[in-house]
């Protein structure tokens, strides 16, 4: 029985596929009384089992076909959290078609780009989304269908279908899926075009199937069937973190905000439906913890498992939750080429010491499957907790090249994934990330490219050079500061700057403060000196400096 190698094969059912139609059964055969749970208003949730929205994804599944989707068309979704954004998650994927989530956050001219770019075919929009997608509707190249969930208006929004009325005409009965090669494509993410255009990572239903899988890990988030999850963190970036995927494999409850993301609604729907892992940015933690702060008749203390990461968590905020609000929050580390969750903090329990703080304030130890290394200008750099090199990472989720796009090919390191983030590791594997090798800033979980603010703001005629720096905030973790040269004689301040920049790039990439000096520093081969803005605005000794009001 050995091979021709001499190899002893396994006798093993290697064929079985691993593919997001296998979590979409289990739905029903093992958790059918599982809920979906969406916040329709403040205060009014609507609830459906899994089985009841197992019967909803068939339907679709039988609408899509009517459309006319076929196996590799993507199908954009320009959404909120809700259960019709979940519904979408799994019946486009199940019928060969890849689901392609449109982060609402984007301003228009990169919107624009990548669905042109991923060719999208249909796009589901929520209807209170609707006037972003209308202004932009001209321009796509190759849409043939709009599809609004929800009763609001359609607007200009040409043949616009809807959704529940495309269920009901879909009528009921179980659909019959095709079968799916584990290795095809299922769901398309952008990046934010921190340097050039946003890239494409193209997941495929076996890397989706194995990251579902690690969101089960105790060791990482850890979800059961035990669980209710609140997936705050949005599901048209990254997957939503692998928590809807996770939820539905798992068994668990999932609770999903809909667009009410404000600490008010979000604390109140946790007191109300008492979830017991929340997964979102620390922005969003840091507003909840000052609500509940100022509102002790709510009671958050159910997140015992709360997820956070986008930016480094700050070790003092899951300090405060903890000990004034019974709230746990560990941090995990990703990003959207690594689906996204790449490694995991979580420290063995004992005495809330220093220590204990200081383990739960590093990024953590890679997920099992995940393979991490760090590279240096001479080469590999020691995992000795001291000495830095960029992070470098591989593993069957992680991205091996991006969708048509070749001029990203340098973030390829053969075979590894080069993250662009700087970190020391320990002698156990503990990541804790020092810093980024990109000039790049990371607001509220969110890239803002400083290159593409640079270039905007030297489009204004009294502008002769202008280089962005992130300066630390406590709300944002970074917000983006503008170093300007002025031409000679010229008077422009920082509204006329920020009036120009309106328009130009998404609202909250506008900076927060320009500082107006005499030259740009640079290094020998005439590139901005950056380091050394920085190190003028950490010392204070940086001229100009103009807020704006």
């Amino acid at each position: 029985m050995a091979g021709m190698s001499g190899a002893l094969q396994g006798l093993m059912q290697d064929d079985f596929p691993l593919t997001l139609d296998h979590i979409r059964r289990r739905m029903t055969t093992c958790s059918p009384d599982a809920q979906v749970l969406t916040l329709a208003e403040p205060g009014v949730v609507q609830r459906a089992t899994f089985a009841e929205t197992s019967e909803r994804i068939d339907r679709l599944a039988r609408a899509l076909g009517r459309l006319g989707v076929e196996p590799g068309q993507r199908i954009g979704t320009f959404a909120w959290n809700s259960q019709r954004h979940f519904e979408l998650y799994f019946a486009i994927p199940c019928v060969g078609a890849v689901l392609h989530t449109l982060n609402i956050r984007l301003f228009e001219e990169q919107l624009t780009y990548i669905v042109n770019h991923a060719e999208d075919r249909v796009i589901f929009v929520d209807d209170s989304l609707v006037p972003v997608l209308e202004k932009l509707a001209p321009r796509f190249q190759s849409v043939e269908h709009y599809v609004v969930m929800g009763e609001g208006d359609a607007g200009s929004l040409p043949g616009a279908l809807r959704y529940e009325e495309l269920l009901d005409q879909a009528g009921p009965g179980a659909f019959d899926y095709p079968e799916v090669d584990e290795r095809q494509a299922a769901a398309l993410c952008y990046t934010s075009g921190t340097t050039g255009n946003p890239k494409g990572v193209l997941y495929s239903h076996r890397s989706i199937s194995l990251h579902s899988t690690a969101t089960l890990v105790r060791d990482g988030l850890g979800l059961s069937r035990a669980d209710r999850v609140l997936a705050v963190v949005p599901m048209f970036h990254a997957n939503a973190w692998g928590l809807p995927h996770g939820a539905a494999l798992a068994g668990a409850d999932l609770l999903l905000p809909g667009r009410f993301l404000a600490a008010e609604p979000l604390a109140r729907l946790i007191a109300a439906e008492r979830p017991t892992l929340m997964g979102c940015v620390p922005t969003i933690f840091a507003d909840l913890l000052r609500y509940a702060d100022d509102h002790p008749d709510v009671d958050l203390s159910s997140l015992t498992n709360a997820t956070c990461g986008g930016s480094a968590v700050p070790r003092q905020l899951m300090r405060d939750f903890e000990e004034r609000h019974d709230v746990r929050i560990f941090q995990a580390w990703g990003m959207t080429e690594t689906s996204p969750v790449a490694t995991f903090s979580r420290p063995p329990e004992g005495d809330h010491d220093e220590s204990y703080w200081d383990a739960r304030a590093r990024q953590g130890r890679p997920l099992p499957w995940v393979e991490l290394r760090l590279m240096g200008d001479e080469g590999e750099v020691a995992w000795d907790g001291d000495s830095t090199g960029e992070i470098e990472v591989r593993g069957p989720w992680i991205a091996a090249r991006y969708f048509n796009d070749q001029s990203g090919e340098q973030k390829f390191d053969d075979g590894w994934l080069r993250t662009g983030d700087i970190a020391a590791v320990d002698a156990d594997g503990s990541v804790q990330i020092t810093d980024r090798a990109k000039d790049v800033i990371k607001s509220g979980g969110e890239w803002i490219s400083s290159v593409e603010l640079e270039n905007e703001v030297m489009s204004h005629p009294d502008v002769v050079e202008a280089a962005v720096i992130a300066k630390p905030d406590e709300r944002w973790a970074e917000r983006p500061l503008c170093c300007v040269v002025l031409r000679e004689g010229a008077s422009t301040g920082a509204p006329e700057l920020l009036e120009h920049l309106r328009g130009r790039v998404a609202k909250w990439w506008l900076p927060d403060e320009f500082a107006f000096v005499q030259e740009i520093p640079k290094t020998s081969v005439g590139k901005f000196d950056k380091k050394v803005l920085r190190g003028e605005l950490s010392e204070g000794t940086l001229e100009g400096r103009e807020l704006v009001s």
